[in-house]
């Protein structure tokens, strides 16, 4: 019996009429396992995951296959989103045994959990000939099976804290974290490393950081050839705006195609922090294009955003996005659609499959207004295809994410709508997601699931928070970070300064994850390392503040060989070197002096600067207000750092003159 009817995962769902019995996470698969003494076979996977779909058309929706696993295997789905915890551990143990991982994740274990086999993506006849193997060998060889998964296990377990540093990256490891980026970056096509590309979105953060403290041009230089490249490349969809989850090649060109809210409000925010420091055209356009779209196509009736857009629509990968010369013409006739083709990249053999071709934008237009109406009608006309099928659910920790991108967007950019939209993700994140202060991981048409939140899930939500209060000022928002970073600090911690990334009353799985490097997000425990630091810049809190160093020692061991995944980590301490500045707005808000000096102050690119507006009502939640007053009945601004403060300023180019001062 398929017992996925009733999830409330939009992947769990898309296997609910598989032939395969699948059961969902929890005791009762567990239980079965033991009373059948079989083992587990545990499918890990996520709604918009291309190669889960290969698999689940191949093997779950086979009836041959299904009959092999229900008759040998107690089977459970995981929707990776919905329990990174399980994600997180499990992939360990594949990537421990195989020297890779990804999904779908293919784990069997023991009744009690213990992984002893681990694989991803299996091609049906392969998969049907491990299913009989690892029968056979729980059958006939029982005591090497169990001996394997304690190994795995105890290997795991036994890893403990790396040897070496415990403070956070001085101002020299940070300059020598440059230096490793420099040496895997792309001179040619921007970016790190080979094909596969991924967005380097928290590595593009520090980068931008770096260079507004110390003017070193080498950093500014990987950021812009980099975000130019992808700008300007098939990963970003030059109709609809938003970028897809990777290149398959070292030149942006292919993507595949799946697009996840994570990406796109880390990316968008970057790109705001981009033109913040160099007013770039294309990275105000490509910033708000992106929160547009996660508006547009992601936006829920309750105001939250959904976690993703699949790769595939009817079947295709990519069949939504591309385009053959003749297409074109259909849409636009005979000369603007070779024009279109000519500058879009679209040729008649085709950049992608079957003929067809990614859309790229290698140059601007010399007629922007035709290329507006060009673009209109591709999007209209593209508009009729069946889109690619939407991951609904809400996840805490990404629309933590976006609550800060559009804040910031909306605030550097003149789009208050897009300030509102981050109150709504906020009101439903808090009124929804929060209970007793403690979060839920997900929920789904208003209705949260069952899942504990992880560490990301406070972080996030908190950073977000954080910069809310930045644009508007309100003292509410401080208030709730304070609770989810209470959370943090009672109940993930570890005893070397870190966090885990499940609290320490959430469900015991074999291992107890922690992981503090960045991965397609930033790390839990740099994340919550970014929010403590704000949190006790805003609050003059020690507690927070010291909590925030000691999560950042993690940055400093991988600053040298693998700084391109301690991105996050190496923002946060450019933050913490820097000050982080503290910015005092002091004053009516709906003053129109007021409002000056505070898009003055959001204006700084200095790292990390922590801003607030106001007037003395606030200063019970916002400390940094406190005893901060108008000069001689005007607005004024308070340029502070480490709660000690200049003399106030009460003009925009006076506080721009004292930003830039340090």
């Amino acid at each position: 019996m398929n017992r996925l009817k009733n999830a409330t995962s939009p992947y769990l769902l898309q296997h609910a009429d598989n032939p395969v019995d699948w059961w969902e996470w929890g005791e009762a698969a567990f239980a079965e396992a033991r009373r059948r003494d079989v083992p587990i076979l545990l499918s890990v996977g996520y709604a918009a995951c291309h190669w889960c779909h290969v698999m689940a058309h191949e093997s779950f929706e086979d009836e041959a296959t299904a009959r092999l696993m229900n008759d040998l295997f107690v089977n459970i789905k995981v929707d990776r989103e919905e329990r990174p915890d399980v994600d997180a551990v499990y992939m360990e143990a594949t990537q421990a045994m195989t020297g890779q991982g990804g999904w779908p994740m293919t784990v069997f274990a023991t009744p009690d959990g213990e992984p002893f086999y681990c694989g991803t993506y299996f091609p049906r006849q392969q998969f049907r000939a491990l299913l009989m193997a690892v029968a056979r060998a729980w059958r006939e060889e029982r005591e090497d099976v169990l001996k394997q998964g304690r190994k795995v296990v105890e290997a795991l377990t036994a890893r403990g804290p790396a040897p070496g540093e415990t403070e956070p990256p001085s101002p020299e490891r940070l300059s020598a974290a440059v230096r490793s980026l420099a040496a895997s970056y792309d001179t040619a096509y921007g970016g790190f490393g080979g094909a596969p590309k991924f967005p380097p979105s928290m590595v593009l953060e520090f980068l931008l950081r770096h260079y507004a403290r110390t003017q070193d041009a080498q950093a500014l230089a990987m950021a812009t050839g980099t975000l130019e490249a992808m700008a300007r490349g098939g990963i970003y969809d030059q109709l609809g705006g938003g970028f897809a989850r990777y290149s398959v090649d070292e030149a942006w060109v292919v993507p595949h195609f799946e697009k996840m809210l994570y990406d796109n409000a880390l990316l968008a925010r970057v790109y705001a922090h981009w033109w913040r420091l160099t007013g770039s055209p294309l990275a105000k356009r490509i910033a708000l294009e992106t929160c547009e779209w996660m508006l547009r196509d992601l936006r829920t009736p309750q105001g939250g955003l959904a976690s993703a857009l699949d790769a595939d629509s009817e079947g295709q990968e990519g069949k939504y996005y591309v385009w053959t010369p003749e297409q074109l013409r259909r849409v636009l006739g005979e000369a603007d659609g070779n024009a279109a083709a000519e500058l879009l990249g679209v040729t008649e053999s085709g950049t992608f499959e079957h003929g067809t071709s990614v859309l790229r934008l290698p140059g601007d237009p010399g007629d922007q207004e035709w290329w507006s109406r060009v673009r209109a009608r591709l999007l209209a006309a593209r508009a009729e295809r069946v889109p690619p099928a939407r991951d609904d659910k809400v996840v805490t920790a990404w629309n933590g994410l976006a609550i800060a991108a559009l804040a910031e967007c909306g605030a550097l950019l003149g789009r208050p709508d897009l300030v509102g939209a981050a109150e709504e993700i906020a009101r439903l994140l808090r009124e929804v997601h929060l209970r007793d202060g403690r979060l839920t991981r997900t929920s789904r048409d208003g209705v949260p699931g069952a899942n504990a939140g992880v560490l990301e899930d406070y972080a996030d939500f908190a950073e977000g928070l954080l910069a809310l209060h930045a644009v508007t000022g309100d003292p509410a928002h401080v208030r709730l970070a304070g609770t989810l970073l209470e959370t943090v600090l009672t109940h993930f911690p570890d005893d070397r300064g870190g966090f885990y990334d499940t609290a320490d009353d959430a469900e015991r799985l074999f291992r107890r994850p922690q992981d503090p490097t960045d991965n397609a997000t930033p790390s839990g425990q740099f994340a919550a390392a970014g929010a403590l630091l704000s949190y006790a810049a805003l609050t003059g809190s020690s507690r927070h503040r010291q909590a925030a160093a000691s999560a950042l020692a993690a940055a400093t061991l991988l600053a040298g060989r693998h700084a391109r995944f301690a991105g996050w980590g190496l923002a946060v301490a450019e933050a913490l070197v820097s000050g982080p500045l503290e910015i005092a707005i002091v004053g009516d808000p709906a003053d129109a002096r007021t409002r000056a000096l505070h898009g003055a102050a959001l204006a700084s690119p200095a790292p990390g600067a922590v801003i607030t507006v106001g007037t003395g009502e606030a200063a019970g939640d916002v400390p940094l207000l406190r005893g901060r007053t108008p000069v001689d009945g005007a607005p004024a601004a308070y340029v502070c750092r480490n709660f000690t403060c200049r003399l106030p300023v009460t003009t925009p180019a006076d506080l721009m003159a004292e930003l830039a001062g340090g």
